[in-house]
């Protein structure tokens, strides 16, 4: 386990670059993100080394890794979720996909799920030192969760299989809303043991900045009606 502190004095003394690889990575990506968005995203990033040193939150320790495979690989993700108002992160860990999207879209409601208490602490904390006022944090089973307006879209990174994804979370979509999964390879075995109420509306490859390594989003919706 590295040392926080010897964490957190490698990302002071580097932040420069990350803030440039951040940068640059967005314009390739054709994101309009304001100047107060990137230091939120780099905030976030500070937190993230800062509470990973304790709370194991990622395998990733490296803060410029950090900037591609977490930051920019859920940014790669930012526009399939144009136009959604309310949106829920199962499995939401260290809060990705769920608080880049958070800080992207500042008018749309995110919800961050997950079981384990250390990880809801951690996004607790975010929200509160970002400000983000559109960012609600449950500690629980998603199959326990029941809310008051369901969501129209629902999403998860590298969480479970989308057969479980779907079921266990199936009653918290909204009409006519729908899942996108953030995946590595696209998972044509999970595909086809999609429970048959549920059918792939798209597969999309995505191309993130920096990154070599297959990333895809697998949107899922219900079947139509024979």
């Amino acid at each position: 386990m590295s040392h926080p502190k010897a964490a957190q004095g490698a990302l002071a003394a580097s932040l420069p670059t990350l803030s440039g690889v951040l940068a640059d990575g967005t314009r390739a990506l054709g994101l309009d993100l304001s100047a107060a968005q990137h230091q939120q995203l780099l905030a976030y990033l500070a937190l993230l080394v800062k509470w990973n040193g304790v709370y194991n939150l990622t395998a990733v320790r490296d803060p410029h890794a950090m900037v591609v495979q977490h930051l920019l690989d859920c940014l790669a993700a930012v526009p399939a979720f144009a136009g959604a108002q309310r949106v829920l992160d199962v499995g939401a860990g260290g809060g990705l996909p769920g608080l880049v999207l958070a800080i992207a879209y500042p008018a749309m409601q995110v919800a961050l799920i997950d079981t384990v208490h250390k990880k809801t602490a951690f996004l607790t904390q975010v929200k509160a030192e970002l400000g983000l006022a559109n960012v609600s944090v449950h500690t629980m089973r998603v199959e326990q969760l029941q809310v008051a307006s369901k969501f129209d879209v629902i999403t998860s990174r590298a969480f479970a299989d989308l057969s479980d994804f779907v079921n266990w979370s199936g009653h918290l979509l909204a009409d006519h809303g729908r899942f996108i999964a953030l995946k590595g390879v696209a998972p044509r075995d999970e595909q086809e043991r999609l429970p048959a109420a549920w059918r792939i509306a798209e597969v999309r490859r995505l191309q993130v900045p920096g990154m070599d390594a297959e990333r895809h989003l697998i949107f899922i919706q219900e079947s139509k009606p024979a």
